[in-house]
């Protein structure tokens, strides 16, 4: 077990409290019954990209973990050691950049501007290395704009959620809602170049390191599972967290786990 010292995670990008708030689903917002079409049945309709439940996850799997959550602390020593191993277990240039683009909805611009540069320092010494980077796929379609990008936010919502979104937050400040979908489940969810899971992936590591945000956490172990991922999978996180980043991080995100799957049987 690797202990670091706790960075106290600042998210001051101009949206990040707001969506880090926003996104307390499991505690604020009304979720209508989900529709069997709309979840990961084996079919998988959710993200076209996105395999099938397993039971593990992958080295890269695994690997998209530990970057996602000294990211958001801005741990960046250990950031860059995770980036290597990251690149090392297959993830590829444009994976990576997803992952910290994607972490600016979580723990604000500055986390994420640095960790990009922390990326781009890390391929110029592979480079230095000879080592050649797999540069990765870029988006295989435009974002829409306007009304197409807050309908397509819309639809991918509630594909994550499994049902559609409301509640009583959304109508003290809609202007929230609407951020949700053109930034977070528009923009950022409609770059078809990191599959769904992987997006899961990063989002709980980043919420494991931020402490207040247990309720998004929890909220984001439902909607991992609704993607495809298992509960077996996501208890594996919890032992990479443990193991590679950092206990407190880990017994968030085992706690915030263990709180969805008691309420899913009824328990909670």
């Amino acid at each position: 077990m690797t202990n670091t010292a706790h960075a106290k995670p600042a998210g001051t990008g101009r949206y990040s409290g707001l969506l880090a708030l926003a996104l307390s689903l499991a505690s604020t917002l009304t979720h209508g019954a989900p529709d069997p079409k709309e979840v990961n049945n084996g079919t998988n309709p959710v993200p076209s990209t996105a395999p099938v439940a397993s039971a593990t996850l992958t080295a890269r799997q695994q690997a998209i973990v530990p970057i996602a959550a000294f990211a958001a602390a801005g741990n960046m020593a250990k950031l860059d050691m995770a980036l290597h191993q990251g690149l090392d277990a297959g993830l590829t240039v444009s994976d990576t950049k997803e992952i910290l683009v994607q972490l600016y909805a979580y723990a604000g611009f500055p986390r994420s501007l640095n960790a990009l540069g922390g990326l781009m320092q890390v391929l110029e010494a592979r480079k230095q290395r000879g080592i050649a980077d797999a540069s990765g796929a870029l988006p295989g379609r435009a974002i829409p704009k306007g009304d197409a990008l807050i309908a397509a936010g819309t639809a991918n919502q509630t594909r994550l959620s499994g049902g559609p979104v409301g509640g009583a937050l959304f109508d003290f400040e809609p202007a929230i809602g609407e951020y949700l979908k053109t930034h977070l489940f528009g923009d950022i969810f409609e770059r078809d170049n990191l599959d769904w899971q992987s997006r899961e992936l990063a989002t709980v590591g980043m919420l494991s390191a931020l402490p207040g945000a247990e309720s998004q956490l929890q909220a984001h172990m439902r909607i991992s599972m609704n993607v495809g991922l298992s509960a077996g999978q996501l208890r594996q996180l919890t032992q990479v967290l443990d193991k590679r980043v950092d206990a407190e991080f880990a017994q968030r995100a085992s706690q915030a786990l263990d709180r969805h799957l008691a309420s899913v049987s009824g328990k909670g």
